[in-house]
């Protein structure tokens, strides 16, 4: 592949993953952190971007994303990815993509609520870019991505250039658990989710390229993770830093937004408002797009579904219910979310074993099981819903249980007892580095 395609593709990625969550996120880190922010921003490096780019690789090396699920049931597999699809796309990512852009990119600037105009303009704009999905990488990649990240430059450099502030003492958890709590808040993005969803567009628009055969698109997808690595981990160490610095300007325990926003006031007068907001909208679009095709290319794969009436689809649906708000929306879809992100990363970890060593047809199964389960349990633990004596229960029997990750052992012991156990052919066999010839030729044949 042409070094040009490659790193068009690895800015496309970055853009994909670039929401406005994941701007938010590392200034409130870094206010909080204070003099840790090294300590704690490694930490947090570690899950919200260690995580995507393990699942963007796990995913180029089975070549293809939906041998994620191939083990499964073909009942539970559905199951799977039309619920994943559905959370990240109409329900939940892509509204409230939506909705964040218009309450920092445009409401500042409004007199009157203009949601409802705001929602069809975005969608119609975010329906245009995705209906050519082999254009994607030329749209994003070449063109949106450079000018986002020259925004996001202006933005990162001028807080190491002449800072607001200094950063202040650490306060709450980053005082004595620096560590642990970058680890929990970069989990947090639930970005390792999003990466299976957009692991669809990666290596769609790799096969675009004439890239097929398996190792050659495992060692683009390595390399194209490394590029998004790169850049997402310099734009949350720059927001993060932005964070640290403003404690003239803003109190702890405020939202990243607010952050952000009295930021660039401070820094670039009345236009710092038009970058931010400019830099919001881009950084939402971006992810519809990505999320529209995403959404439409399983459809598509799997049903033989119209590609541009299922676009069409995803985009009205989600302008829809954008209209409802972002409360109303984190009400209704964050618990799914909670759920699926374990079962997600679970299923990524079941698929990179299966691709090194032999694993029993049941590994899959039994894991994406035991994760649900476990992962309820902490979707209600973070939902603040679990009741007291089930909750002082869990802290003492369930590792992990209070950095929200108590699904992660239990499915390692199943992964490991599952693989030693099972028996030896698909059905009851072994499975794993699963026949790489068949994966060429099921590759090619979807070209």
């Amino acid at each position: 592949m042409k070094t040009q395609d490659l790193l068009a593709i690895g800015l496309m990625t970055f853009a994909l993953f670039l929401g406005a969550g994941n701007l938010i996120f590392p200034p409130s880190l870094g206010l909080d952190a204070g003099t840790s922010l090294f300590t704690a921003m490694s930490a947090f490096l570690v899950t919200a971007v260690g995580l995507p780019a393990f699942t963007i690789i796990v995913l180029g090396r089975i070549s293809c994303t939906q041998y994620l699920t191939n083990a499964l049931p073909k009942w539970l597999a559905t199951t799977f990815w039309v619920l994943l699809f559905t959370a990240i796309g109409p329900a939940f990512g892509m509204p409230r993509a939506v909705t964040v852009a218009y309450e920092m990119g445009i409401k500042p600037f409004m007199t009157q609520d203009h949601l409802m105009v705001f929602s069809i303009i975005f969608s119609a704009l975010t329906l245009l870019l995705a209906f050519k999905p082999g254009k994607l990488v030329d749209y994003i990649g070449k063109f949106m991505t450079p000018a986002l990240i020259l925004m996001l430059l202006a933005l990162g450099l001028s807080a190491f250039i002449s800072p607001l502030g200094v950063p202040g003492h650490p306060v709450g958890d980053y005082q004595h658990k620096a560590v642990t709590s970058g680890l929990i808040q970069g989990y947090m993005t639930m970005d390792a989710i999003a990466a299976v969803g957009f692991g669809w567009v990666i290596i769609q628009a790799i096969r675009a390229k004439g890239i097929t055969e398996p190792k050659m698109i495992s060692s683009v997808t390595f390399k194209v993770a490394l590029i998004y690595a790169v850049l997402m981990g310099g734009c949350y160490i720059a927001m993060g830093y932005v964070g640290a610095t403003a404690s003239t300007i803003a109190e702890h325990g405020v939202n990243g937004s607010v952050i952000l926003t009295r930021y660039v006031a401070g820094e670039f007068g009345p236009y710092g408002q038009y970058l931010l907001a400019a830099i919001i909208i881009m950084a939402c679009l971006t992810t519809t797009v990505g999320l529209t095709n995403a959404c439409a290319e399983y459809y598509k794969e799997t049903f033989n579904a119209s590609f541009g009436l299922t676009a069409t689809c995803v985009v009205v649906l989600t302008g829809i219910i954008a209209n409802f708000g972002l409360e109303q929306i984190l009400k209704v879809s964050l618990p799914a979310i909670l759920v699926l992100c374990p079962v997600a990363i679970a299923l990524v970890l079941a698929s990179f074993t299966a691709s090194t060593v032999s694993v029993s047809a049941y590994t899959h199964t039994a894991v994406l099981f035991t994760a649900a389960v476990f992962g309820s349990v902490d979707a209600i633990s973070i939902l603040g819903k679990m009741p007291k004596e089930l909750n002082d229960l869990f802290q003492h029997a369930l590792p992990l249980y209070n950095a929200h990750a108590s699904w992660l052992l239990p499915c390692l012991v199943i992964l490991v007892l599952t693989s030693a156990l099972g028996t030896s052919k698909l059905g009851g066999e072994r499975i794993g580095r699963i026949d790489y010839r068949l994966k060429t030729q099921a590759s090619n044949s979807l070209n």
